[in-house]
């Protein structure tokens, strides 16, 4: 739920309430049920506001305890908060309201900062300590949450969107050229604590920072899955646990005081989250697909097998067949919401579901993280008996979009480097202790980093554009370490998700879980014709464009005589990789 932000001053002067109050103004869509500043010398807090755990304004942010000398704004959800807020009433604690915002108030006032290791969630948190004067920030295990930060003369902001900290001013727009050998290396990742704008950066993950009155600052990395054996384990006991850790992560999901639907793509995973709800008892349960209509010779739906799990657990289902005529203009809404831009079709296809899915519920379970936590992608196998030493060449193979040499051709010659930092970046996470196997460092990678910058923040900006908190049980982090330490071969079993098929088994049509892999598919950007190429090729020739001088004239003039043909690595479309890049530049006015 939410947007929160802040400004915390190092050069002796007050924040100032209104720059926060203009940072909060532009994340309206992530909150649209209440707004809040408060100042209190060198910092001011800011919020904007998604009912769904006590609705009433005993919840409002930013929360303050004036006798324990904090305050807080919090985005997210802290699905253990009742268990904890019994264990902080017992150690003394009184609470004001039925929130989990107070309950990380106060367990931040008992544990310090050492609270994130006892919250169940997805989070990003800002508490200021009037007595000290400083300011501690949290993000969660797997950055579900995001956190974007800008420094500048004796000053700090943060916001959850990069957009929003713009409206403050003052913020160099400049592009990062490492930033920009990573979107177009790893398909638009770029992993914290960069963005593609040299002057904002993004806490990481499972990270807590402490600012102090004069600007230094620590940070604190409390959580890695740790990829180690069980060997005490059989495959039975791997089916039984896995689908015992999901059910558990569904369950804790389903907290909340308002009515929880489910996003339903007719896949494994998405189908797995019915059939454990409907376990648990949930009837009348709403779930909601996205189509499209074929183009390029490319189906565009899903809904067959959305169909078959709708049947087979009663649910209130919705399909939702997009208007051709509304998706140019969605295209253009979608790159709108992005936070950063992000070159993933899906988007789009999230936008618009969210769009439809919002006028019914606030709180959907999603199956997102579920490929690359289990090893669901065509690229894991080759990765399987890989020598250690060859690993950081194999996953450079399987996964990026691109050689570093092929930049080049692209890329205009003042923004090559003469060096291979997205290469640089595999390595140093290859080398980290904690996964002895390639395949286990290749999947710690993608969980914890590429996960984070694609799929988990394409749903939390394309949801909460709509006022739409999306929750995700496969992000569980105590699932996530059960996957870690299962065999790569039962991962890897039945061309992928071998274990969490087998555990499916009985549990979700047969159909669905020997069905082919699938996606979201929107055709019309996969195939770009007509308008579409129109507003591609309308982007890429603008003045703006070529001023900022990124990618050569001689390939732009290939790709758009030829848009479809030249694919990445993973087969996405090349031309739209740069277009969409350069439209969301555009339409931050950069």
């Amino acid at each position: 739920m939410c947007g929160i932000a802040g400004e915390m001053r190092f050069d002796g002067s007050s924040a100032d309430p209104a720059v926060v109050a203009r940072i909060v103004k532009a994340m309206e869509r992530r909150g649209p049920d209440g707004t809040g500043v408060h100042a209190a010398g060198p910092v001011a807090l800011g919020h904007r506001r998604l009912k769904i755990i006590d609705l009433s304004e005993r919840g409002a942010q930013p929360m303050v305890d004036s006798a324990l000398g904090l305050a807080v704004v919090f985005n997210g959800c802290i699905y253990n908060y009742q268990d904890l807020r019994r264990e902080l009433e017992a150690a003394g604690y009184a609470f004001f309201s039925d929130s989990d915002t107070e309950t990380v108030l106060k367990a931040y006032a008992h544990w310090g900062p050492e609270c994130v290791e006892h919250f169940y969630g997805m989070f990003a948190f800002a508490v200021a300590e009037r007595d000290s004067g400083r300011l501690v920030l949290g993000r969660d295990r797997l950055g579900i949450k995001p956190l974007y930060l800008t420094e500048g003369a004796g000053v700090l902001r943060f916001a959850s969107s990069l957009p929003a900290l713009l409206e403050a001013g003052g913020v160099d727009t400049s592009i990062d050229p490492v930033a920009l050998h990573h979107y177009m290396t790893f398909h638009s990742v770029v992993p914290a604590p960069r963005t593609i704008l040299a002057g904002v950066g993004k806490l990481p993950p499972a990270t807590v920072r402490v600012y102090e009155p004069d600007g230094r600052h620590s940070d604190r990395v409390y959580w890695t899955p740790v990829h180690e054996r069980r060997p005490e384990l059989g495959i039975t006991d791997w089916k039984e646990a896995v689908l015992d850790g999901l059910r558990t992560a569904v369950r804790r999901r389903m907290v909340a005081d308002v009515p929880v639907g489910v996003l339903l793509s007719g896949g494994l995973d998405s189908s797995l989250i019915v059939a454990l709800l409907a376990q648990e008892g949930q009837t009348g349960l709403k779930t909601f697909s996205v189509g499209f209509h074929a183009a390029g010779g490319e189906r565009g739906d899903e809904f067959e097998f959305s169909d078959i799990v709708a049947k087979e657990f009663g649910t209130d289902h919705q399909q939702i067949l997009v208007d051709p005529a509304r998706m140019l203009p969605a295209v253009d809404e979608a790159i709108t919401a992005m936070a950063e831009p992000m070159v993933s079709h899906d988007c789009v296809a999230f936008y618009l579901l969210s769009e439809q899915v919002s006028k019914s519920v606030t709180v959907v379970q999603s199956g997102q993280g579920a490929d690359e936590v289990f090893a669901g992608y065509d690229w894991y196998p080759p990765l399987r008996d890989t020598p250690r030493d060859q690993a950081v060449e194999a996953y450079q193979a399987v996964f990026t979009d691109r050689p570093h040499g092929e930049l080049a051709d692209i890329l205009e010659p003042e923004w090559l480097l003469d060096h291979d930092p997205s290469r640089a970046f595999i390595a140093e996470h290859f080398g980290t202790p904690g996964a002895d196997e390639t395949l286990d460092a290749a999947l710690r990678l993608d969980s914890t980093i590429m996960l984070v910058d694609d799929p988990v923040k394409r749903v939390d900006n394309m949801t909460m554009a709509w006022g739409l908190e999306a929750r995700v049980p496969f992000l569980d982090h105590e699932l996530v370490e059960l996957a870690a330490a299962c065999p790569p071969e039962l991962k890897l079993a039945l061309g992928g998700k071998g274990i969490l098929k087998e555990a499916a088994r009985g549990v979700v049509p047969d159909e669905v879980i020997d069905r082919p892999k699938g996606y979201f598919p929107v055709p019309a950007i996969r195939h770009l014709e007509g308008p579409f190429l129109e507003r591609v090729r309308d982007a890429v020739t603008d003045p703006v464009a070529k001023a900022r001088g990124l990618v050569r004239g001689d390939w732009l003039d290939r790709m758009l005589a030829d848009p479809n043909t030249q694919r990445t690595n993973l087969g996405s479309n090349a031309l739209w990789q740069v277009a969409l890049l350069e439209m969301w530049l555009q339409e931050r006015g950069i």
